[in-house]
């Protein structure tokens, strides 16, 4: 079979998957976009950039997760025409936007932040509090539904690492509240805001860094190229292993090929059939492509897919 066929069979095999993907990022989309409204005006109201940075911490959830939701309904079209393997690196291209787009609100959370270290504003404790602890029960709700996806894609656990973040967030925008009650510590709201700024970056470079990974073609982690090649060249009837590639062509789909040359005595459709089994029991590779031929170069050349 084809580059085609394999890449059709595949894309078809994650679509009750990628179905249930879209409704429960759509269940987390409606509870975050619901709250920010709500956070937004609370903070407005209080004057604390607490809030307001958390709002926009939502905000950014709210566009990963659309944004995840666009790349997974790409990601569910049968492959056609140029887009031979679909279009499953929408959803790596979606967890790069959404890296990118913290990294940038976390720039702006901070120098703002900074800018009212030295005259901090009368934070209402009170507000702050309250809407920190019901944003925390939301992100929790955000949470649970994302946990129900079904696949484990880069571009879900983008929107899940969005919305932890946004979890711890409303946790420290309520501490801040609590500590200006208690002890009158203005200040504390805007270092909580340096801190929520402190793990969008983090988290931003999470996501940039795996996603360009993918991009980049590296071989997936838990994945030693090194190990595949030996793995296969100490096989009975294989003389040599050169060219060998592997590389994540989307989340859970990892790819193989190979050029094996085996003695010119040697039966390289067996040899094929065996290999393919290893790739496949021993590191779980099952899209392989191995070109196998004669050491004279004068026998028997075969290419196929497994």
């Amino acid at each position: 079979m084809g580059a085609h066929g394999h890449a059709h069979a595949h894309a078809h095999s994650h679509a009750p998957a990628a179905d249930a993907d879209r409704r429960w990022l759509g269940v987390a989309l409606g509870l975050i976009l619901a709250f920010m409204a709500v956070e937004v005006v609370a903070g407005l109201l209080a004057d604390s950039l607490a809030l307001l940075s958390d709002a926009a911490h939502m905000l950014t959830d709210a566009g990963s997760i659309g944004l995840a939701l666009v790349a997974a309904r790409l990601a569910a079209r049968p492959p056609g025409g140029r887009f031979t393997y679909g279009l499953g690196r929408a959803e790596i291209l979606s967890a790069q936007v959404n890296g990118a787009a913290l990294l940038v609100l976390a720039g702006v959370i901070a120098w703002e932040a900074v800018r009212r270290m030295g005259d901090p504003p009368d934070v209402e404790g009170l507000v702050v509090l309250v809407v920190g602890l019901v944003g925390a029960g939301v992100n929790v709700g955000a949470a649970w539904a994302l946990s129900r996806a079904e696949r484990r894609s880069l571009n879900v656990e983008g929107a899940r690492a969005h919305v932890f973040a946004d979890l711890y967030a409303s946790l420290g925008a309520a501490l801040a509240g609590l500590l200006v009650l208690t002890a009158g510590l203005e200040r504390a709201d805007v270092v909580v805001a340096l801190l929520v700024a402190a793990l969008m970056v983090w988290s931003g470079f999470g996501l940039l860094r795996q996603a360009t990974r993918v991009l980049l073609e590296a071989s997936p982690s838990g994945i030693d190229p090194d190990a595949v090649g030996n793995a296969l060249a100490s096989q009975p009837g294989v003389s040599e292993v050169h060219d060998l590639h592997v590389w994540e062509v989307t989340s859970g789909f990892t790819a193989l090929s190979a050029h094996v040359l085996v003695p010119a005595n040697e039966d390289c459709h067996a040899r094929r059939a065996e290999l393919e089994l290893l790739l496949a029991d021993r590191f779980g590779l099952e899209h392989t492509t191995l070109q196998v031929e004669h050491e004279t170069g004068g026998g028997l050349l075969d290419i196929t897919g497994g």
